[in-house]
């Protein structure tokens, strides 16, 4: 508790600094959900605050994420659509898969299952993120142009005579339920059928409208229609808004250009009157738990969910872990994985039950946090205190926000989140993988077989089948490597035969590292460990690299980020023994002669000693 408040002013500046950045993102990630601009508010105050305290991260914010919500967007309109359309039927399942996920992450956290969250190949992980951008854009057009299909009478009307079988449907199995005999009592089915409103006919063709539009897929279907019914007042707000985000971090970044612009573009729409589309109203007052998900519980009617569920709970992990890692090399810290996991799930636990949406730790926010002096706990507690009592005091002026604002900061969102390292790395690969008369780099063909699978058919499964490939590829490979240097066993690590002549009296200038085996992403945690074995003295490395026969695209970007830590210290790297995969790999994103130069690379120990003796001086 003592260290809890050892850095009480710094804590509440990152705290409240942290919170005003989440504001606007939270709004929009609620609306962009399906579940209103509330369940986004709720999730970001329940999990920022409930994470924080239980969680292994001591700086780490968490709340609504691009990739959560993008997940839970597909399974709201999944669980929706199946229920007549309507969101507050569907409420209780929708709140009990998020429940069960949180419950799932607090059970991998205390099963340990944390550390192995790095298995998760960076391919993958590049996909994934650059379709969540594709999504949120691709999602995002419809409302930045001011176009729902729901409001265009035109096309609702042509969901009429579907939407009239649907309710004929409804009626044959509610009387299937009832137990009626429909070819002896058809006078009753008239009679039903002769009831329906046309207000029932109209509800369900909007329903079934929203539905075809709904999704990546939807949206490209009904856009050239959109483009047609462009609201130009809710265009210029969106532009507007995207304008001023990029535009004000170019004049300062001491003050979140997300907040900037919800506040200037919703000031202006509003105080000019011009008639735009709020976002919808936010209740005020204390959160109140929403218990209809326990009134009819049964394990039945959960059954179908725990798939979804476990997938939402495995991406909330793998979310908040590799922002975990981003806060560590910020401060110079190490997060417990599995305590962090533990801490994500209640916070994502509690957060379904009061109706907010999942969320997991959010880099932007976590970086602005260390960056205003966020040292403990203690911050994140005080990012979800703020945003309750903006809630409680500015709940009707939110409720007044242009939904073209919050679909501008969700473009930038989208546009942000994507793996731009990753895509500029496609041309330089290796094409190691042969089809018929094509080749393509393995690690590219994941990347956007996870990319397309992702954006048009399935996040979750998109994610399993690029595991599957990625380690089919990679067992194929090491099977090969290992058949060609089968007399290769383990080593211990300890000085090699031809290091015994070394010169003691530079022991404490260089620092001699072996490496055995792959550098895959299975093994990049351990290396990126590396620089914390240097001891403060050396200041030449000599990496023994005869042993590493092969090097992914994960394990590239570890030695990259390794090197250019050791090169802000100004350490100095020798490399020995290269071989050519590796090597291959180093020149064809610059590393070799950017990082490396080639007078720096020895064939053997021998020759890299020469150099040392000639170049490295005991001042000791």
């Amino acid at each position: 508790m003592k260290k809890l408040f050892s850095n009480i002013k710094g804590d509440a500046f990152g705290g409240i600094t942290a919170g005003i950045v989440a504001l606007p993102l939270a709004l929009a990630f609620g609306v962009s959900s399906g579940l209103g601009p509330e369940a986004g508010l709720y999730g970001a105050i329940f999990i920022s605050f409930f994470a924080a305290f239980f969680g292994g991260t001591a700086t780490q914010i968490s709340g609504p994420t691009a990739p959560m919500t993008a997940v839970s967007m597909v399974i709201i309109a999944g669980i929706v659509a199946a229920n007549d359309g309507s969101v507050e039927k569907a409420l209780p399942a929708i709140l009990t898969v998020f429940l069960l996920a949180g419950l799932i992450q607090i059970g991998l956290g205390f099963l340990g299952l944390g550390k192995y969250i790095r298995y998760i190949p960076y391919p993958v992980v590049s996909g994934f993120m650059t379709a969540i951008g594709v999504i949120i854009l691709l999602t995002q057009i419809l409302p930045s142009i001011g176009y729902y299909p729901k409001e265009d009478a035109e096309f609702v009307a042509q969901f009429k005579p579907q939407a009239e079988e649907v309710i004929l449907e409804n009626i044959l199995k509610e009387e299937a339920g009832e137990g009626i005999l429909v070819l002896e009592n058809f006078k009753e089915t008239i009679d039903r059928a002769q009831q329906i409103t046309p207000e029932q006919i109209l509800n369900e063709s909007q329903t079934l409208a929203a539905k075809e539009a709904s999704g990546t897929v939807g949206a490209i279907k009904v856009l050239p229609r959109a483009l047609k019914h462009i609201n130009w007042l809710e265009l210029m707000l969106a532009l507007g808004t995207i304008i001023i985000i990029y535009g004000f971090k170019r004049i300062t970044t001491a003050i979140p250009s997300t907040l900037v612009a919800l506040v200037v573009v919703s000031g202006i729409a509003y105080g000019f009157n011009l008639g735009y589309r709020p976002i919808s109203e936010i209740p005020g007052g204390i959160p109140i738990p929403r218990l209809e998900m326990f009134t009819n519980f049964s394990l039945g009617s959960i059954t179908p969910y725990i798939f979804t569920a476990l997938t939402l709970s495995l991406l909330g992990a793998i979310d908040s872990l590799l922002t975990s890692v981003v806060a560590d090399n910020m401060t110079k810290t190490k997060h417990k994985p599995n305590k962090e996991l533990v801490g994500q799930g209640i916070g994502n636990s509690i957060a379904a039950v009061f109706g907010g949406i999942p969320g997991a730790g959010a880099t932007i926010r976590t970086v602005v946090n260390i960056n205003a002096g966020g040292k403990t706990k203690l911050s994140g507690m005080i990012a979800g205190i703020m945003l309750l009592l903006i809630m409680l005091a500015l709940s009707d002026v939110a409720s007044k926000i242009p939904a073209a604002v919050l679909a501008g900061i969700l473009i930038t969102v989208g546009i942000g989140v994507m793996d731009y390292r990753g895509l500029k790395a496609i041309p330089s690969l290796p094409r190691d993988i042969k089809f018929g008369p094509v080749r393509l780099s393995s690690e590219v063909l994941i990347m956007l077989v996870v990319l397309l699978l992702s954006t048009f058919w399935d996040l979750i499964y998109a994610v399993g089948i690029g595991l599957v490939i990625a380690s089919l590829m990679f067992m194929k490979k090491i099977g090969d490597l290992t058949a060609e240097r089968s007399d290769v066993k383990s080593l211990k690590e300890e000085a090699w035969d031809d290091e015994g002549n070394f010169p003691s009296a530079l022991k404490e200038e260089v620092f001699i590292k072996h490496l055995k085996g792959p550098l895959f992403f299975g093994s990049t945690s351990d290396f990126q460990a590396l620089t914390e074995q240097i001891p403060d003295t050396a200041k030449t490395v000599i990496l023994r690299l005869g042993r590493m026969q092969y090097m992914d695209q994960s394990g590239l970007y570890a030695m990259e980020d390794m090197l250019q830590d050791l090169k802000k210290k100004d350490v100095r790297v020798l490399f020995v023994g290269l071989l050519k995969q590796p090597r291959y790999m180093m020149e064809r994103i610059g590393i070799i002669p950017e990082f490396i130069p080639n007078e720096h690379i020895f064939k053997d120990f021998k020759m890299c000693l020469q150099w040392i003796k000639s170049h490295v001086k005991d001042v000791h």
